[in-house]
């Protein structure tokens, strides 16, 4: 590891802190902002907090002496090569030559973090922090430090500026006003027409009496006092008129404000909260419906976009990890945003010791490491590889102590298996869903272990998958019933099939071609197999449809699914949609009238469909190196769209009869199905028979290409 910083740098200077600290401290923030009827609701697992000493170290080498500037967050004391300066200097002076520096933090209340500004010294994430400075004196009254010292590289996020003080972090926001105002006697309807986030503003407020709010995403919701999920109580004594915003942002689309006769209000407003991201992928076609879906489904995802990504705006507004990780995948085809995807991971993972899987729930756990997976594969990203590896070695130790004498995975004491929401979904006995799972768990812990250099890891690992692939279908395939079944209980198969294991092994393509096709056949298109109604699963459902290829029947579902809460007023996209409910019938969940969620963040996935299947674009290799682009159109007569990577974007126009593709990074390889020879100029193509035709694109370069669509 490699820490001594050389002159002509290409780095910058940031905010730094122990991995991990920052995330863990703003979740535990973010997520104890719930609320339920103005009661404060905490979530129900471990939460962690953060280190309050830590020690900061770089070893430098400058020409010339240098100043260097010093901003900290927290009590500390600075040492040039293991002498304390005295004070807390917030300017030094490093002379020429070879030096150490070291940096250490107290902060009980916020994570420490330092901010170091010079000409060629600088704080950034090649810099050393540990929080177990294990430092002795020798005899000749020198201080040394002990080998056991844990050092590891710093994290940091976007704090480029001293100003920027990471304990202050706040998520910006902008005025937004109501779209229709209904007055009554002493109370008005606010509707901002459409599902939106922020802080209500209540202007020109004015008496002495007590004032309420009744939030609604529904205006059935905000008219329910006794029912609507959340809501907020002011006593107001003011003797001339102000303005006052409340403390907490909250999810609505109406806002039902109700006073008493001493109190008098102008108007309401409201601050929209919002995450600064940018938008770099996009998707049109000639289908209005489906446009219209796709918008929808940014807006969606736009709202659950927070400081992470979080569940759902009006309820939950927790990190959970199965959601979380549909969000991944979504934010690669839309924002293509790192950072909250790290900060999201950090959050999730915790710290040592492990007591109980992530969120509690078994199935959280493995797509915790499945979200590692799909990072790097996007991002090329190695050095968050190298930062979370021991807490992905840690969590694995724990999941492999918990298997059963078969070495499989059964449900234990204070465990969660969730799989998803569905009547009757037996979670007894070894669950096929969760053996898969922890198959592909295990294939990331290999790939990880690879990277970091951890030989001996990367084989145990690797050997574990393959060993787990292998009881996967000995035990679950069935071969009258074509599929793997949901479980066994008592060392038997159970008689049901269920959806989850089959689907998920054909897009981790752990089925051969044959079984994919069974598949398909015996669990996808069979309606006796009982039915998915959440955003969560049909995500998975169509996305192993698609990759069988069956694009057309996908655009109809979706049409169908995403189009019937288009159908009845959606503004965002659901927790739930079931098309059999009637009126408000739609609103209620977990036995509460408005209990479910109207804007959630897994139900925004066709922004991934579109972008993986339809567009057909998806890397091959870490950050885009190679990728693979296979356009269908789906019954669609036209789509163009981006499709966002770490070095650029990938820029399609299709129709039956022409594509058109320009990329800024990689190497990519078009599949394309033709009923006729494929021609362009530049085109270096491969005829792979059954009117497959490969073709070879190269950065920077303009393709046209003239084909004849199957």
């Amino acid at each position: 590891m490699n820490n001594t910083l050389s002159q002509g740098s290409l780095s910058a200077p940031t905010w730094i802190w122990y991995p991990g600290d920052f995330e863990i401290v703003l979740a535990n923030k973010v997520q104890n902002r719930r609320t339920e009827r103005g009661t404060f609701f905490p979530v129900f697992w471990k939460l962690d907090n953060h280190y309050v000493l830590m020690d900061f170290h770089k070893a430098v080498e400058v020409p010339a002496p240098e100043t260097v500037d010093i901003y900290v967050e927290g009590e500390y004391h600075v040492k040039l090569d293991g002498k304390a300066l005295e004070g807390s200097p917030k300017q030094i002076v490093v002379p020429a030559g070879k030096h150490k520096i070291n940096i250490k933090v107290f902060n009980q209340a916020n994570v420490p973090a330092i901010y170091v500004k010079g000409e060629t010294i600088f704080s950034d994430s090649s810099w050393l922090v540990t929080f177990e400075d294990k430092e002795w004196i020798d005899e000749t009254g020198k201080a040394s430090d002990i080998s056991a010292t844990k050092w590891v590289n710093a994290g940091s996020s976007d704090f480029n500026s001293p100003a920027q003080l990471p304990s202050q972090f706040m998520l910006p926001t902008k005025k937004q006003e109501a779209v229709a105002v209904t007055k009554g006697k002493q109370s008005m309807l606010i509707d901002f027409g459409k599902e939106t986030f922020g802080f209500i503003q209540l202007q020109g407020l004015v008496g002495k009496g007590n004032l309420s709010v009744y939030y609604g995403e529904s205006e059935a919701e905000a008219l329910s006092a006794e029912h609507c999920e959340t809501l907020d109580r002011l006593e107001v004594d003011n003797p001339s008129k102000n303005d006052h915003v409340m403390n907490l942002s909250k999810a609505y689309r109406f806002v039902h404000v109700q006073y008493d006769e001493g109190v008098m209000l102008d108007s309401v407003s409201m601050l929209y909260e919002y995450a600064d991201v940018k938008e770099r992928g996009s998707f049109t076609c000639d289908d209005a419906e489906v446009n219209r879906i796709y918008e929808v489904a940014k807006y969606t995802f736009e709202l659950n976009t927070r400081e992470f990504f979080i569940d759902g705006i009006k309820r939950d507004r927790w990190i959970w990890s199965g959601d979380a990780y549909q969000s991944y995948l979504m934010n690669y085809y839309l924002y293509f945003d790192n950072e909250t995807v790290k900060r999201t991971t950090y959050a999730l993972r915790g710290k040592d010791p492990i007591t109980g899987h992530i969120n509690t729930i078994m199935d959280y756990t493995f797509y915790w490491f499945l979200g590692i997976y799909d990072y790097y594969l996007y991002t090329g990203d190695r050095s968050f590889i190298t930062r979370i590896y021991d807490r992905m070695k840690s969590l694995m130790d724990y999941v492999l102590a918990r298997r059963n004498k078969n070495g499989l995975m059964e449900w234990l004491p204070g465990d969660w298996i969730f799989i998803d929401w569905a009547a009757g979904l037996s979670k007894k006995g070894e669950v096929s869903f969760e053996q898969l799972l922890l198959a592909r768990s295990l294939e990331t812990m290999a790939l990880c272990a690879d990277i970091v250099g951890d030989k001996e890891g990367s084989a145990g690992y690797n050997q574990l998958s393959v060993d787990m692939r292998k009881k996967l279908f000995e035990l679950y395939w069935n071969e009258q019933k074509q599929a793997l079944v949901h479980s066994r209980i008592n060392g038997t198969q159970t008689d049901n099939v269920t959806r989850y294991a089959n689907m998920f092994s054909i897009f981790f393509d752990y089925f051969n071609q044959q079984q994919k096709q069974a598949v398909k056949t015996s669990v996808l298109l069979n309606d006796k197999v009982q039915k998915i109604t959440t955003p969560y699963m049909r995500f998975y459902e169509l996305e192993a449809l698609c990759a069988l290829g069956e694009q057309d029947y996908v655009l109809r579902e979706m049409k169908d699914y995403w189009g019937g809460m288009l159908k009845l007023g959606a503004t965002s996209f659901w927790e739930e949609y079931n098309p059999a409910k009637k009126g408000t019938e739609h609103y209620s969940m977990y036995g509460r009238e408005f209990g479910k969620s109207l804007c959630h963040a897994w139900g925004a996935s066709p922004l991934y469909l579109l972008g993986k299947y339809y567009l057909g674009v998806k890397p091959t290799a870490p950050g885009y190196a190679r990728y693979t682009v296979e356009p269908n159109l789906g019954g669609l007569q036209w789509m163009k769209g981006t499709v966002p990577t770490p070095n650029g974007t990938i820029s399609l126009d299709v129709t039956r009869e022409q594509l058109k593709i320009r990329s800024t990074t990689g190497e990519g390889t078009i599949l394309l199905k033709s009923k006729v020879k494929p021609e362009g100029q530049q085109l270096t193509m491969t005829d792979k028979g059954n009117g497959l035709y490969e073709i070879q694109v190269k950065p920077g370069t303009d393709y046209t290409i003239t084909y004849k669509a199957n």
